[in-house]
């Protein structure tokens, strides 16, 4: 049977057979490989945002070096069991929805970016909320001094000393820091699409391409958020000397100004462009090389 006749869109909106749990397996690798090969990028941004550290590491480079030679070779990865953890359910959700809403929200709205925006930010509602946990104990232990010995170690702290409320401080902020993010991301990724890859073939550059775009603008416009989820999620004690917890994002915006004045909002800035752009181009070029290979067990065009 020649498939070459049937219709293109068929791969980009996966296969009609293509199960939920197939598109959720899908979007669980790619979040597990994004995270996991970008994670020692992660803990450099982390480490960049601290607000004990302000001033300490003069760019991504310098502040690897630095955690490399005085704390040990294996210091950058430390908690990323973590994010092993947690990254492959949330990112199941995560694109599983953003799929099943797109096609809705295009029968309504057609396809452009209101769509995307739309679909994007209620994936990010369902991903924020499996991944907050796991974001919490991966940056306590990221933590310069962190005193945990391991991921089961400092979540069952936290559980004991803070409730399990803490593991979700954050979460509100980490919306309104990842629904912008998601909505310009999926934004610029369909519209760079539209443009490298109208037609919508499996195309592992445009993917790539698209995807690094997307995720260094998001996360430019985006740091200010970030760095304040990071003092949610860590609770640094420098900062605790005048607040005894940092309980939401207007605390935790006056607390970073207080410190460290305007520039403290973009702490981290070049690691964390330095992090998306990889992680968000390895991310959906996964995700498409999955759907791809759905596409391709259905008999569906994919030339």
């Amino acid at each position: 049977m020649d498939t070459r006749n049937l219709d293109l869109d068929d791969y980009e909106a996966l296969p009609p057979s293509a199960s939920t749990t197939a598109q959720m397996c899908a979007g669980a690798m790619a979040g597990i490989m994004e995270h996991c090969i970008m994670y020692p990028v992660d803990s450099v941004k982390t480490r960049m945002q601290s607000i004990r550290l302000a001033g300490v590491y003069r760019g991504t480079y310098d502040a690897l070096i630095k955690m490399v030679t005085t704390e040990g070779v294996f210091r950058p990865v430390r908690g990323i069991q973590a994010v092993f953890v947690g990254a492959g359910p949330a990112h199941a959700m995560y694109f599983a929805c953003y799929e099943n809403m797109k096609i809705v929200l295009e029968k309504q709205l057609g396809h452009g970016p209101t769509a995307h925006g739309i679909a994007g930010c209620t994936a990010a509602v369902l991903h924020d909320a499996v991944m907050n946990p796991a974001e919490v104990v991966k940056q306590r232990m990221q933590m310069f001094g962190s005193s945990y010995k391991s991921c089961m170690q400092c979540f069952a702290r936290i559980w004991a000393t803070e409730g399990p409320r803490a593991f979700y401080r954050s979460y509100l902020t980490q919306l309104t820091m990842n629904v912008p993010f998601q909505a310009i991301h999926f934004m610029v990724y369909e519209q760079m699409q539209d443009a490298m890859n109208p037609l919508r073939r499996y195309d592992p550059r445009s993917h790539v391409i698209s995807g690094a775009v997307a995720g260094a603008v998001a996360a430019a416009i985006t740091t200010p958020l970030d760095v304040c989820k990071t003092l949610l999620n860590t609770q640094e004690l420098c900062v605790l000397k005048q607040d005894n917890t940092i309980r939401g994002l207007p605390q935790a915006m006056m607390a970073v100004y207080r410190c460290c004045g305007f520039r403290g909002y973009f702490q981290g800035l070049q690691a964390r462009v330095i992090f998306q752009m990889p992680s968000t181009a390895i991310s959906w070029s996964v995700y498409e090389f999955f759907k791809y290979i759905m596409s391709a067990q259905n008999g569906l065009n994919i030339a």
